[in-house]
């Protein structure tokens, strides 16, 4: 019904900046929490922001906050993850994903996510 196609990974400097995107089709983009989820090699996968239907409620862990923003376009069915001061422990597969709400993301459940996009950051 949904499909979420993530962009933006790449490789990046220390200390240096990328936003992610995350493209949804269907309308149902609008009504359903979003979330960002990344994984490691070797480690196990990890919330990194959620953010409500209405772009008014947001969540960020700990290892990312006051440097990860998180936003959505409704009107261009797109999801952001604007990221800055990114540290070589950022390195891995950034996940979009929706879900009924953000607490339910905060706790892994989600109806849709996407393929994911490298981000690579080096020293």
């Amino acid at each position: 019904q949904v499909q979420l196609v993530e962009s933006g990974g790449g490789l990046v400097q220390a200390g240096g900046s990328l936003r992610l995107s995350c493209a949804a089709s269907g309308r149902s983009f609008s009504t359903r929490a979003m979330g960002w989820f990344r994984q490691a090699p070797g480690k196990e996968r990890e919330l990194v922001a959620t953010i409500s239907w209405s772009g008014s409620v947001t969540y960020y862990a700990d290892s990312v906050k006051g440097r990860f923003t998180v936003s959505r376009d409704g009107a261009k069915s797109t999801g952001y993850l604007e990221m800055n001061s990114l540290k070589p422990e950022g390195t891995a597969v950034y996940y979009c994903s929706l879900g009924q709400s953000t607490s339910r993301l905060r706790n892994g459940q989600f109806d849709y996510w996407g393929q994911g996009t490298q981000v690579t950051v080096s020293s």
